[in-house]
């Protein structure tokens, strides 16, 4: 046993950290493949908009400089995107540090968190880290069941964690029903939604596939319900990922409180100018989310042509069912040198989770998939 575990706090002890996808240098190390495609992130594979590297081009001569602590410029056009106050923004290394943020504010050793079976796994560490207690909901239909979710809040809850769209499943809710959820929570509880997957889910075109109607846009709620806190992402449709950068909104008063424990200079300099940059570009951003709806059909037809069931999705990733035999399949589509999700972690453990990649890179994993499944 780690000699220091024992100085550790009882959250802590109990965690297991996060785990990302492979990255492909590790798979080229360890198979010795060379030809390798990563369909495990949910990154865009578009990546980030020319005006971003261009501006990024620009501040190389500044990194001895500390960056704007603040964040005034982001902060200011993120506040002309919204319609809201700049100070109701609090940004973030990624949007995890928010989702961070908010339990540490809120919740004392022994409180409830409720979050949905399935749902993305930095909810249950930073409940576990802050020795909060985790309520989890069981799902309904790979999603959220808003009625269990109900059920499991009691006077000791004080967050809950809502994604819109889920991670890994890429479910969603309406706006009729998740509004008339935050509605009925009690306004001592904190309600976050997670709209790291938005921009995808937001498109008309996976709608009319996916029948997703009346795809919410939560940040519109936030004057309505003080106890919103709602968090963005510029890692994936934006093609940010590497840069780490993103944010919440919230009532003016709980985004002081986030503000005092974030900590400083959490957004460095490059990732300050490329957010900036990449908000100015939603052209490049149209063109990903297009790439994704398109993709979304292609993807899922030849899956069920292979007579595979998946999870229908809004995000720009999809769960397809291949079996007992997940791991195996995972394993034998990386000796093919294709780097997909096992999501056995989040309790689907017949699912690999893939997302959408260029043209090329479908198709490679398509053929890699009918090839190592026999099909």
């Amino acid at each position: 046993m780690n000699r220091f575990e024992a100085l550790a706090t009882a959250g802590v002890k109990a965690l297991r950290p996060y785990q990302p996808g492979k990255p492909i240098d590790e798979l080229q190390r360890e198979y010795g493949v060379s030809e390798v495609i990563k369909l495990a992130s949910n990154e865009n594979p578009l990546g980030p908009s020319p005006k971003v590297l261009q501006v990024l081009s620009g501040e190389l001569a500044d990194l001895a400089r500390y960056p704007d602590g603040n964040g005034f410029a982001l902060k200011q056009a993120l506040a002309a995107k919204h319609g809201v106050d700049m100070a109701q923004i609090t940004l973030g290394n990624g949007s995890s540090d928010p989702l961070e943020f908010v339990v540490r504010v809120f919740v004392a050793p022994g409180d409830e968190v409720v979050f949905s079976e399935h749902a993305f796994a930095m909810y249950p560490i930073v409940t576990q880290a802050a020795s909060g207690k985790a309520m989890v909901a069981p799902a309904k239909d790979w999603g959220h069941d808003l009625d269990a979710m109900r059920a499991a809040v009691t006077e000791r809850t004080r967050v809950i964690f809502i994604a819109n769209p889920n991670n890994p499943t890429g479910t969603w809710l309406d706006a009729e029903r998740l509004q008339a959820f935050i509605a009925d929570v009690p306004e001592q509880v904190m309600v976050v939604v997670d709209e790291a997957y938005f921009e995808f889910a937001s498109d008309p075109a996976l709608h009319l596939k996916q029948g997703a109607a009346d795809y919410p846009d939560a940040s519109q709620w936030l004057e309505r319900f003080p106890n919103l806190v709602v968090t963005r992402t510029f890692s994936k449709a934006y093609g940010l990922a590497g840069l780490r950068v993103g944010y919440s909104l919230s009532h003016p008063d709980v985004a002081n409180l986030l503000n005092r424990i974030r900590p400083p200079f959490n957004v460095n300099s490059l990732a300050l100018a490329a957010a900036g940059a990449a908000l100015q570009d939603e052209e490049h951003v149209r063109r990903g989310v297009a790439l994704n709806a398109e993709q979304m059909t292609v993807v899922t037809a030849a899956v069920q042509a292979m007579g595979l069931e998946y999870i229908p999705s809004v995000g720009n990733f999809v769960c397809i069912d291949v079996g007992d035999a997940a791991a195996a399949v995972y394993d034998a589509l990386l000796h093919e040198g294709v780097i997909v999700r096992p999501v056995a972690n989040y309790g689907l453990p017949r699912h690999l989770r893939v997302t959408l990649g260029l043209v090329e890179e479908n198709a490679r994993f398509l053929a890699a998939l009918s090839k190592v499944m026999g099909l």
